[in-house]
């Protein structure tokens, strides 16, 4: 029985930060000589990027600020602030996701929804986001409720495959999946070079899915296929760790080219078993871990430019915000990028170094 993605909603903070003022920031905040500055100013330059969202972006609120306090490097915020604040901040998107997803979507009733799975790696609290989100919408307290921690940027494809595998066991099931990432919360201001990187790309936001055997409505997307990869080598390459001063990423310059490395060994069993081609796939959902990443894919796969046009605007306008992006992408391309039955392959790249992907057919309205 097929099982549909009916409808995609996303929210972001409202505070923003221009890439290149946050360029000049960081040059001044991370300490080194030239030479890093240097490093710096060519990193964000060529990053793709030209704004990205953050909680708490206050760089006007005085010396207490969050932000202040973080640039200046000389009491930076604690593990347990930073998380205080993620439980603030999160509610607020996780549960603006969800009324989005069932406002628009009259055709689904509250006494509908059957599971509701939340999804971050940047923060913890409990009773967590899916006790606020079955909470705020008043649905039944018998709801099942599932929170996927700690995964990093490839998390919501488990998510999705859940949804898809509670579908298939019951026609009547539909799944809220909402993904929530504050990765600002977690700004390191030092002068590693993968630290650079991960400060350079790194943003917050939200997305969520609406995940039925019911056709769509409206514009959306039949879950046709799921792949998973490990690609051992880069295991020290993209790690996710707890500090005393907040999470810590290690996010290495080697990751675009393992991904490169990899890629068409990946894709291959997964377009073999499907009885396709690379040159069947309309359109390619790569998540923006960063410009190099999109790139790789793009040269690893042969991949023309305009097959990867929604990746490179999710970036542009919102950076990497870790498990949400690629419902970002997704949304993105359902703004006039395919037509109907056409194939769409998602991506995501996350520690391990794991690889999801698989093959989605665009349904239009």
């Amino acid at each position: 029985m097929p099982v549909y993605i009916n409808d995609i909603a996303t929210a972001v903070p409202t505070s923003f930060g221009e890439q290149q003022t946050v360029r000049e920031i960081m040059k001044e905040s991370v300490p080194g000589d030239r030479k890093t500055r240097s490093i710096i100013h060519r990193i964000y330059s060529q990053s793709g990027i030209e704004k990205r969202h953050a909680t708490n972006y206050d760089l006007d609120s005085g010396d207490d600020g969050f932000f202040q306090r973080v640039f200046k490097n000389e009491k930076p915020p604690s593990t347990g602030e930073r998380n205080q604040i993620y439980q603030q901040e999160s509610k607020k998107l996780f549960c603006s996701v969800a009324e989005q997803l069932l406002e628009n979507s009259p055709e689904f009733e509250k006494s509908d929804i059957t599971h509701v799975i939340t999804v971050s790696c940047t923060g913890f609290y409990a009773p967590g986001p899916d006790f606020e989100v079955v909470r705020h919408l008043g649905l039944s307290p018998s709801t099942q409720r599932f929170h996927i921690g700690f995964m990093g940027c490839y998390a919501a494809f488990p998510a999705l495959k859940m949804a898809q595998s509670f579908c298939t066991a019951n026609p009547d099931a539909v799944v809220l999946v909402i993904t929530c990432e504050l990765c600002s919360l977690h700004l390191q201001i030092e002068d590693d070079i993968d630290q650079i990187l991960a400060a350079s790309v790194f943003a917050d936001g939200a997305s969520g899915v609406l995940v039925s055997t019911r056709k769509p409505t409206k514009a959306g997307f039949r879950l046709d296929e799921f792949s998973s990869a490990l690609a051992y080598e880069g295991e020290k390459d993209m790690t996710w760790t707890i500090s005393d001063t907040g999470f810590k990423m290690v996010l290495s310059s080697y990751i675009p080219s393992i991904i490169e490395a990899n890629i068409d060994g990946i894709m291959q069993p997964m377009f073999d078993a499907l009885h396709i081609n690379k040159e069947d796939i309309d359109l390619w959902a790569v998540h923006p871990g960063g410009r190099a990443i999109i790139d790789k894919v793009e040269q690893g796969m042969g991949v023309a430019p305009e097959k990867v046009i929604p990746s490179r605007n999710v970036l542009a306008n919102y950076g990497n915000m870790s498990s949400a992006t690629i419902l970002f992408v997704l949304d993105e391309v359902r703004n006039g990028f395919v037509e109907n039955e056409a194939k769409v392959l998602p991506i995501a790249f996350g520690p391990g170094l794991t690889i999801e992907t698989g093959i989605f057919t665009y349904i239009s309205s």
